[in-house]
């Protein structure tokens, strides 16, 4: 199959119907934008998503990013220079940025040999190699749940708790894995960013049981004003009136984004049935084949990642088995990724810590062999079916 003649198959698609259109239209046309009732609103049925029945509701404070979200929760915790906070290398940029925004350090820790997740093993060793040093303070841990695979939150927590640190879940993956289940963190933090299960195009949401860190986050999400812009427009009594409590930030979610995420969420169990049915499709045609490592059940198919058992010579971008698999499936039209490239070797983490790309050897083994491919809602038979197809062709031209 030459795919040219074609129409490209995305490594994304969002999956936007006339429900968020209508949406979106109905708060375009209210005459009220930024943060106001729609989030609020959202607030609430999120916060009623992740609740278990009989359950408490947490708390659920929208911001415009998942970073955003991170930060806030970290802010919150009293994390600043002189801190530590364990996070996974095979992750985003995000969420180590945010330590860096604070002033805290990050440390990176290895994933488990047959997890793309934090392992608990090598994050104890990391702790008490850290205590030992005495240098700096353990302060925090950001586990993320790769893709949708959940992390050991049993053993990370007890850990945290046995030597003091806060946790703050990076779920940006997980909708919804986390629902009607409480959240595994001191603040847990989802995405609704373009690609994730459930998107507002550019969004996130942080979540807490703790009042005090709610209240937290609530003020610093908005400047660090004391009264939120829709309380002081809908209050009669001294709605011009505000004080600012503290130097907060930008970060409050607009309704204009609610009122997509809204729909989405609503829709978060369909959409999850939709990459279910893709995954299902992949690892049915893949499995059977020795070149293949399949990726395992898990919660949400945020993510569809597969392993190359030889990914070939390990250059600076990887195995060259695998690049050169990727490229093959761009000439046939098929977008692919790899999530992710380890932080522990980009220029800034690498050269300000003088790491090594040895220091994490289950983490380059798996970058190394990693390829991503597409997995969006709304993905039909036929392009399912092209996809392996690519994939199988793309492999048997790897040692023509």
């Amino acid at each position: 199959m030459s795919g040219v003649d074609i129409a490209p198959i995305p490594f994304h698609r969002p999956f936007i119907g006339k429900e968020e259109e209508e949406a979106v239209l109905r708060v375009l046309r209210s005459g009220w934008l930024t943060t106001g009732a729609e989030t609020l609103a959202f607030e609430k049925e999120f916060a009623a998503f992740l609740t278990a029945e009989g359950a408490a509701p947490p708390r659920a404070l929208a911001v415009n990013s998942a970073t955003s979200g991170l930060h806030l929760a970290l802010e919150a915790l009293g994390a600043g220079p002189g801190d530590l906070v364990f996070v996974p290398s095979l992750t985003f940029t995000s969420t180590a940025e945010v330590v860096r925004y604070l002033g805290a350090d990050p440390v990176f820790v290895d994933i488990g040999r047959d997890s793309f997740n934090i392992d608990p093993a090598a994050l104890e060793a990391a702790i008490i190699g850290a205590f030992r040093a005495g240098d700096k303070r353990p302060k925090a841990v950001i586990p993320v749940h790769y893709g949708g695979v959940p992390c050991d939150m049993t053993a990370i927590n007890a850990l945290a708790r046995r030597n003091g640190l806060s946790v703050v879940e990076d779920a940006a993956h997980t909708l919804p894995v986390n629902g009607g289940k409480t959240p595994g963190g001191d603040v847990s933090v989802f995405s609704f960013y373009a690609t994730k299960p459930v998107t507002t195009g550019e969004g996130g949401m942080a979540v807490t049981a703790c009042d005090k860190l709610a209240d937290r986050i609530a003020v610093m999400r908005s400047h660090g004003i004391d009264r939120s812009i829709w309380n002081r427009y809908t209050d009669t009594d001294a709605s011009w009136y505000y004080q600012v409590t503290a130097a907060g930030f930008k970060y409050n979610l607009p309704d204009l984004l609610a009122a997509l995420g809204r729909v989405q969420l609503g829709r978060a169990v369909q959409l999850l049935e939709m990459r279910r049915a893709i995954a299902a499709a992949y690892n049915e045609a893949f499995s059977p084949l020795g070149e293949f490592i399949t990726p395992k059940e898990n919660d949400a198919w945020h993510l569809y990642p597969l392993r190359l058992r030889n990914p070939g010579p390990a250059g600076p971008r990887g195995g060259s088995r695998r690049n050169a698999l990727i490229e093959n499936l761009r000439r046939q039209g098929i977008g692919a990724s790899v999530h992710f490239i380890p932080l522990h070797i980009m220029p800034y983490y690498k050269e300000r810590y003088h790491l090594e790309a040895a220091s994490l050897p289950l983490t380059m083994e798996c970058f190394n062999s990693l390829v991503s491919l597409p997995i969006w809602p709304g993905m039909s038979e036929e392009q399912t079916g092209r996809v392996i197809e690519a994939v199988k062709t793309g492999m048997g031209n790897l040692d023509a």
